[in-house]
Protein backbone atom coordinates (compact mmCIF):
# COMPACT_ATOMS: atom_id res chain seq x y z
CA UNK A 1 0.00 0.00 0.00
CA UNK A 2 3.09 2.48 0.94
CA UNK A 3 4.23 1.81 -2.61
CA UNK A 4 1.19 2.37 -4.59
CA UNK A 5 0.89 5.81 -2.42
CA UNK A 6 4.03 6.80 -2.93
CA UNK A 7 3.75 6.16 -6.65
CA UNK A 8 0.85 7.84 -6.72
CA UNK A 9 2.36 10.77 -4.85
CA UNK A 10 5.10 11.27 -7.71
CA UNK A 11 2.68 10.93 -10.42
CA UNK A 12 0.60 14.09 -8.86
CA UNK A 13 3.61 15.48 -8.51
CA UNK A 14 4.91 15.49 -11.50
CA UNK A 15 1.67 16.41 -13.20
CA UNK A 16 1.68 19.24 -11.43
CA UNK A 17 5.07 20.11 -11.87
CA UNK A 18 4.39 19.97 -15.86
CA UNK A 19 1.53 21.71 -15.83
CA UNK A 20 3.32 24.96 -14.12
CA UNK A 21 6.31 24.90 -16.43
CA UNK A 22 4.00 24.50 -19.40
CA UNK A 23 1.87 27.53 -18.50
CA UNK A 24 4.70 29.70 -16.62
CA UNK A 25 6.95 29.10 -19.68
CA UNK A 26 4.56 29.89 -22.29
CA UNK A 27 3.88 33.17 -20.13
CA UNK A 28 7.44 33.79 -20.28
CA UNK A 29 7.84 32.93 -24.29
CA UNK A 30 5.03 35.74 -24.90
CA UNK A 31 6.12 37.82 -22.63
CA UNK A 32 9.70 37.83 -24.64
CA UNK A 33 7.77 38.55 -27.93
CA UNK A 34 6.89 34.81 -28.83
CA UNK A 35 4.15 34.83 -31.28
CA UNK A 36 0.78 33.27 -28.98
CA UNK A 37 -0.37 30.10 -29.89
CA UNK A 38 -4.26 30.34 -31.30
CA UNK A 39 -5.43 27.89 -27.99
CA UNK A 40 -3.97 30.36 -25.63
CA UNK A 41 -5.87 32.71 -23.52
CA UNK A 42 -4.41 36.15 -24.56
CA UNK A 43 -3.08 37.46 -27.92
CA UNK A 44 0.11 39.05 -27.36
CA UNK A 45 2.68 40.34 -24.98
CA UNK A 46 0.65 43.92 -24.47
CA UNK A 47 -2.26 41.61 -23.28
CA UNK A 48 -2.81 41.80 -19.67
CA UNK A 49 -3.70 38.20 -17.93
CA UNK A 50 -6.94 40.16 -16.61
CA UNK A 51 -8.49 43.59 -17.25
CA UNK A 52 -9.75 45.75 -15.40
CA UNK A 53 -13.54 44.56 -15.31
CA UNK A 54 -12.27 41.45 -15.10
CA UNK A 55 -10.42 42.39 -11.31
CA UNK A 56 -13.45 44.59 -10.42
CA UNK A 57 -16.53 42.28 -11.57
CA UNK A 58 -16.80 41.44 -7.44
CA UNK A 59 -14.77 44.28 -5.90
CA UNK A 60 -18.57 45.34 -4.37
CA UNK A 61 -19.78 42.60 -3.13
CA UNK A 62 -19.39 41.66 0.49
CA UNK A 63 -18.50 38.27 0.05
CA UNK A 64 -16.28 38.20 -2.59
CA UNK A 65 -12.51 38.83 -0.57
CA UNK A 66 -13.64 36.47 2.35
CA UNK A 67 -14.16 34.02 0.20
CA UNK A 68 -11.37 34.61 -1.92
CA UNK A 69 -8.95 34.56 1.15
CA UNK A 70 -10.68 31.80 2.60
CA UNK A 71 -9.96 29.35 -0.01
CA UNK A 72 -6.56 30.47 -0.49
CA UNK A 73 -5.60 30.10 3.33
CA UNK A 74 -7.25 26.15 2.86
CA UNK A 75 -5.17 25.88 -0.10
CA UNK A 76 -2.06 26.91 1.68
CA UNK A 77 -3.25 24.64 4.60
CA UNK A 78 -3.83 21.76 2.30
CA UNK A 79 -0.23 22.21 0.94
CA UNK A 80 1.78 22.35 3.96
CA UNK A 81 -0.42 18.95 5.35
CA UNK A 82 0.87 17.12 1.87
CA UNK A 83 3.99 18.84 2.49
CA UNK A 84 4.32 17.55 5.97
CA UNK A 85 2.93 14.08 5.69
CA UNK A 86 5.61 13.68 2.86
CA UNK A 87 8.45 14.70 4.71
CA UNK A 88 7.36 12.88 8.14
CA UNK A 89 7.93 9.08 7.82
CA UNK A 90 5.37 7.89 11.09
CA UNK A 91 7.84 6.51 13.74
CA UNK A 92 6.61 3.07 15.06
CA UNK A 93 5.67 3.93 18.69
CA UNK A 94 5.16 0.38 19.51
CA UNK A 95 6.34 -3.37 18.76
CA UNK A 96 4.41 -6.67 19.71
CA UNK A 97 7.66 -9.09 21.12
CA UNK A 98 6.50 -12.88 21.18
CA UNK A 99 7.60 -13.61 24.23
CA UNK A 100 6.75 -17.65 24.01
CA UNK A 101 3.79 -17.58 26.61
CA UNK A 102 1.32 -16.66 24.60
CA UNK A 103 1.21 -13.19 26.27
CA UNK A 104 3.40 -11.18 24.56
CA UNK A 105 5.25 -8.08 25.50
CA UNK A 106 5.18 -4.02 24.56
CA UNK A 107 8.31 -3.06 23.77
CA UNK A 108 8.90 0.66 23.04
CA UNK A 109 10.03 1.61 19.50
CA UNK A 110 12.02 4.37 20.61
CA UNK A 111 13.81 2.13 23.07
CA UNK A 112 14.71 -0.19 20.40
CA UNK A 113 16.26 2.71 17.82
CA UNK A 114 18.34 3.79 20.34
CA UNK A 115 20.01 -0.05 21.10
CA UNK A 116 20.15 -0.45 17.21
CA UNK A 117 21.72 3.29 16.92
CA UNK A 118 24.23 2.49 20.01
CA UNK A 119 25.07 -0.96 18.83
CA UNK A 120 25.43 0.32 15.07
CA UNK A 121 27.69 3.30 16.49
CA UNK A 122 29.92 0.65 17.71
CA UNK A 123 30.57 -1.01 14.36
CA UNK A 124 34.06 -0.98 12.87
CA UNK A 125 34.51 2.25 10.82
CA UNK A 126 31.07 3.72 11.54
CA UNK A 127 31.65 7.43 12.46
CA UNK A 128 27.72 8.65 13.16
CA UNK A 129 24.71 6.43 13.17
CA UNK A 130 20.97 6.86 12.90
CA UNK A 131 18.33 4.47 13.12
CA UNK A 132 14.67 5.75 12.43
CA UNK A 133 11.81 2.34 13.02
CA UNK A 134 8.63 2.75 11.07
CA UNK A 135 5.74 0.13 9.82
CA UNK A 136 3.54 -1.80 12.13
CA UNK A 137 3.75 -3.16 15.53
CA UNK A 138 3.86 -6.99 14.26
CA UNK A 139 5.62 -5.90 10.89
CA UNK A 140 8.55 -3.04 11.86
CA UNK A 141 10.80 -1.88 9.36
CA UNK A 142 14.25 -0.15 9.77
CA UNK A 143 15.85 3.07 8.05
CA UNK A 144 19.90 3.19 9.06
CA UNK A 145 22.03 6.62 7.87
CA UNK A 146 25.42 5.77 8.64
CA UNK A 147 28.37 7.88 8.16
CA UNK A 148 31.72 5.75 7.68
CA UNK A 149 35.32 6.56 8.11
CA UNK A 150 37.40 7.22 5.09
CA UNK A 151 39.28 3.83 5.22
CA UNK A 152 35.83 1.46 5.53
CA UNK A 153 34.63 -0.51 2.87
CA UNK A 154 31.45 0.26 2.40
CA UNK A 155 29.82 -3.43 1.32
CA UNK A 156 32.00 -4.78 5.08
CA UNK A 157 30.47 -2.00 6.97
CA UNK A 158 26.82 -3.16 5.41
CA UNK A 159 27.44 -7.12 5.81
CA UNK A 160 28.76 -6.28 9.40
CA UNK A 161 25.22 -4.29 10.72
CA UNK A 162 23.21 -6.64 8.30
CA UNK A 163 24.84 -9.88 10.25
CA UNK A 164 25.57 -8.45 13.77
CA UNK A 165 22.89 -5.39 14.73
CA UNK A 166 20.11 -6.19 12.87
CA UNK A 167 20.13 -10.14 13.41
CA UNK A 168 20.56 -9.58 17.06
CA UNK A 169 17.87 -6.78 16.87
CA UNK A 170 15.83 -9.49 14.68
CA UNK A 171 16.61 -12.58 17.28
CA UNK A 172 15.55 -10.35 20.35
CA UNK A 173 11.99 -9.00 18.60
CA UNK A 174 11.55 -12.78 17.84
CA UNK A 175 10.55 -11.15 14.55
CA UNK A 176 10.92 -13.98 11.20
CA UNK A 177 12.12 -10.23 9.09
CA UNK A 178 13.36 -6.66 9.77
CA UNK A 179 13.36 -5.00 6.48
CA UNK A 180 16.04 -2.78 6.79
CA UNK A 181 17.02 0.41 4.25
CA UNK A 182 20.46 1.41 4.65
CA UNK A 183 22.09 5.06 2.99
CA UNK A 184 26.02 4.98 3.56
CA UNK A 185 27.83 8.56 3.09
CA UNK A 186 31.71 8.93 3.75
CA UNK A 187 32.95 11.44 6.09
CA UNK A 188 34.80 14.34 4.40
CA UNK A 189 38.23 14.36 5.57
CA UNK A 190 41.05 16.27 4.20
CA UNK A 191 43.81 14.44 2.27
CA UNK A 192 46.98 13.05 3.94
CA UNK A 193 50.46 13.40 3.29
CA UNK A 194 52.55 10.70 2.23
CA UNK A 195 56.62 10.81 3.31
Amino acid sequence: MRAVLRVVNRVLLGLAGLVLVALGGSVLAIGLGAPAPTWWLHDGRDDVLLSEAERTRWRDEGWWWPVVLAALAVLVLLALWWLVGILRRRRLGHLFVDTGDGEGAVLHGRALEHVLTEETSHLDGVEQAHVHLTGRRHAPETHVRLSLAPHVDPGTALDHLTTHTLTHARDATGLTTLPAEVRLRGVKHRAERVS
